[in-house]
């Protein structure tokens, strides 16, 4: 029984692999409609045709790796259950320690190091892939020390996560998934809060705007839209990428503008602007909110579906995965694949919220800033630092993008701006 099971999830995965290179390299289409060739959207207007090959390829490879991440993980967690690597990773830990939580850190170390050791090759191949086609400046040595930051990161965030849940598992089997779920609700206010002063800085320097007028600028857009900021900082990212960045990050007293400094090296000052008034577009229609409330509703629906599943599974397929009872910790290698599962299912619906929010805050900026030529030249910069696919396949749209497209954000603002004109 569980040879044929690994068997099966082995060739399905097989196949799975073989369907998406196909399509993903064959099958898909991102060719420009006709009706954009030659307009300020059309790539070969602003890109050299080595760029526009180079980022049909890097997209193309990073498509791939994409759709080919999630049933990976998935595999993973389904071959440590059904070889009961999961299971003695559980005995090993009870014979080390009486205390609860030791066991589970102990578990949970081995798990983790497991996971990253054997996701460690994909993740390497991504790091050489980028700095192949020029976007990743980073050396070897920070990538790593950034990589071991967020192991350890994860790990330490992990032991209080999985203690919480496996601790309300036991006191509750039936409503475990409601209680967990009132606690995301702190627990993820609170980590949104600490991000921008305690998690990020982890990773790379922030300090105040060097350029005194340009942040002057920007905060008088940030006073004219009643939008409440004391600095803009800026990050240096140019020691790791070549690609552009500028976001809103944190809540309350800690929320900050941040500017990647290979923005402010590669934009003028009216480009940055528009992307900053792009920014205070989602501060003014409260979409950090909305984006809270949808996350904490859709948490709500996955730890309900995963309480049913995992229960499922237990009983029909326990002997299989080597699970005796749900909460038990060996049986969290299920509930991360159950989650994973359905976070990528879910995915869709929450990248066209994420799109619709996006092209909100683009229509904002441009009536905040009324400049056509910065709006569509930063955008057209973008495009060319991270050598991003001008238009996606559908299929890669639907599971991969946040964003509207390049050609669909440019070719918007220049229909809109041009409607303003003729009114």
């Amino acid at each position: 029984m569980v040879r044929k099971s690994v068997l099966t999830a082995i060739v399905l995965f097989g196949l799975y692999i073989v369907g998406m290179y196909v399509y993903i390299f064959h099958g898909a289409q991102s060719t420009i409609p006709e009706a954009l060739k030659g307009t300020v959207a059309d790539p070969a207007v602003f890109l050299s045709e080595r760029e526009w090959v180079l980022s049909e390829e890097y997209s193309k490879i990073r498509n791939f790796l994409f759709f080919a991440a999630a049933p990976f993980d998935w595999l993973f967690y389904f071959l440590i259950l059904t070889f009961g690597i999961s299971r003695g990773f559980e005995k090993w830990s009870l014979s080390q320690t009486k205390w609860k939580i030791a066991q589970n850190a102990i578990y949970l170390f081995w798990l983790s190091l497991l996971s990253y050791v054997v996701v460690f090759p994909l993740n390497y191949y991504r790091y050489t892939l980028s700095k192949s086609y020029g976007i990743s400046t980073q050396s070897f040595s920070s990538w790593m020390k950034d990589g071991v930051i967020e192991f350890w990161v994860d790990f330490g965030t992990m032991i209080l996560i999985v203690s919480v849940l496996y601790w309300l598992m036991k006191k509750s089997a039936k409503k475990w998934w409601l209680y967990a779920w009132f606690l995301t609700i702190p627990f993820s206010l609170f980590i949104m809060f600490v991000q921008p002063v305690v998690i990020d800085p982890l990773y790379n320097d922030f300090y105040p705007l060097k350029n005194k007028e340009l942040e002057t600028k920007i905060l008088d857009m940030a006073n004219n839209a009643n939008i409440p900021s004391e600095h803009v900082y800026e990050v240096n990212m140019a020691e790791k990428t070549n690609a552009l960045n500028a976001y809103v990050t944190g809540i309350g007293s800690n929320s900050r503008i941040v500017l990647w400094d290979t923005t402010l090296s590669r934009l003028n000052d009216q480009e940055i602007l528009f992307i900053m008034a792009h920014e205070m577009g989602h501060y003014v229609e409260k979409h950090i909110y909305i984006g809270i409330a949808g996350y904490l509703g859709l948490t709500l629906v996955g730890l309900w579906l995963t309480a049913k599943l995992m229960n499922y599974f237990v009983r029909r397929y326990g002997k299989v995965l080597n699970i005796s009872e749900v909460c038990s910790i060996r049986s969290l290698p299920l509930f991360l694949l159950i989650t994973s599962v359905l976070l990528f299912a879910s995915s869709p619906l929450s990248n066209y919220v994420s799109r619709y929010q996006e092209s909100r805050a683009d229509r904002y900026a441009i009536e905040m800033t009324q400049d056509k030529d910065a709006a569509i030249s930063s955008f057209q910069e973008l495009t060319r630092a991270g050598l991003s696919q001008v238009n996606p396949p559908l299929l890669v749209k639907w599971f991969r993008y946040t964003h509207p497209s390049m050609l669909e954000r440019i070719s918007t603002l220049d229909q809109y701006d041009t409607s303003n004109q003729n009114e």
